[in-house]
């Protein structure tokens, strides 16, 4: 009884936060903006890979990266993601860390719904019951971190300890794609780069929150420079996955993983969690499950990640006839193809 009155108190008190009113609809619209920009920039690296006359997959050429600049969905689609950015970070201003982050992955949602209706494929019952399970997680997750979630002030051991991780995931990554390249798919680079920004996440709030304060020294430059270059790596790693997968896959990996790693940060590292009880962590622990399911089940049955990623080795649908029924359209289309549909778009 006791745990269920907390959770009122907590609950009037949440709503009364105007940080809390303002940043989560900031989050949703940026996670809106975000689908969107996927959309177009992957049209716009699938254009770019037809007229070069090569795919991406081990890694975009500079001559495909200035391609990319001279296509408008590509242009269209940044400016989106731009957008979702903005958004992203003034919601990071008004709420805590592991509130905002995890609403990204409505972000798939949009993607999977807006996908399915450019390509012509129906959603099936598996994907709409991913899609549940996905929307369902996020909410309950988001629901008690809206109302347990606690600021801390971020202390100069926090930001070295960050800063040290970021530096060994570089190195990692790095040395994977400098020997590895050649056999990395989209996968890899959808992970590299959710890790990335999820990073990216946590610097940004940093330095958004210093630069309020007037605490800009050097420790905040050395943060600014690590989230130029962390976000950098992770766009290029991400126009790459668009040339080996749908935007569909793309999505479903950032919206795991970079919600993953920045609640990871900020529950473990900046202590956003520290005022929530026991049960509470369970929840959580639940909640990201579920979504997590959801975001798998969804990367798995959506048609068109059916249709165009039949290289990954993943097992698809849930009757095996259908696969073999789908076999000959993969032979027959290239990972650079585009959408169905979405051939005469720029």
């Amino acid at each position: 009884m006791n745990a269920v009155e907390d959770v009122g108190d907590q609950l009037v008190g949440a709503f009364q936060n105007p940080g809390l009113l303002l940043g989560i609809p900031l989050a949703l619209a940026g996670a809106v903006f975000m689908s969107l920009g996927a959309q177009y920039q992957h049209r716009g690296v699938e254009k770019v890979e037809r007229l070069s006359g090569s795919t991406g997959t081990s890694g975009l050429s500079v001559a495909q990266l200035k391609g990319l600049l001279t296509r408008p969905s590509w242009i269209l689609g940044t400016l989106m993601l731009g957008l979702a950015i903005v958004c992203q970070l003034a919601a990071l201003v008004k709420a805590p860390l592991i509130v905002v982050q995890p609403l990204g992955a409505i972000a798939l949602v949009i993607t999977t719904l807006l996908n399915a209706r450019i390509s012509g494929h129906s959603p099936t019952r598996q994907s709409i019951t991913a899609i549940v399970c996905c929307v369902g997680g996020i909410f309950l997750f988001v629901f008690f971190a809206a109302i347990f979630a606690t600021e801390q002030d971020i202390t100069d051991r926090e930001l070295f300890v960050i800063l040290a991780i970021l530096l060994v995931v570089i190195i990692i990554l790095g040395a994977c794609w400098l020997i590895l390249r050649h056999r990395m798919r989209a996968l890899f680079y959808v992970i590299g780069a959710g890790i990335l920004y999820g990073f990216v996440a946590t610097l940004a709030k940093v330095v958004i929150k210093r630069i309020e304060a007037g605490n800009f020294e050097w420790i905040t430059a050395i943060c600014v420079l690590a989230l130029v270059a962390a976000s950098a790596v992770g766009a290029y790693f991400v126009q790459t996955a668009y040339s080996s997968g749908p935007p569909d896959l793309v999505i479903a990996g950032l919206t795991v993983v970079d919600p993953l790693i920045a609640v990871l940060i900020g529950m473990v590292i900046l202590g956003e969690a520290s005022a929530a009880p026991p049960w509470v962590l369970v929840i959580f622990g639940v909640a990201g499950a579920i979504a997590v399911w959801g975001v798998i089940g969804l990367a798995r049955y959506h048609p068109q990640v059916l249709s165009d990623s039949q290289e990954l080795g993943i097992t698809r649908g849930s009757d095996p006839s259908a696969g073999s029924e789908s076999t000959p359209s993969s032979d027959s289309a290239h990972p650079g193809d585009s959408l169905p549909g979405t051939s005469n778009t720029p």
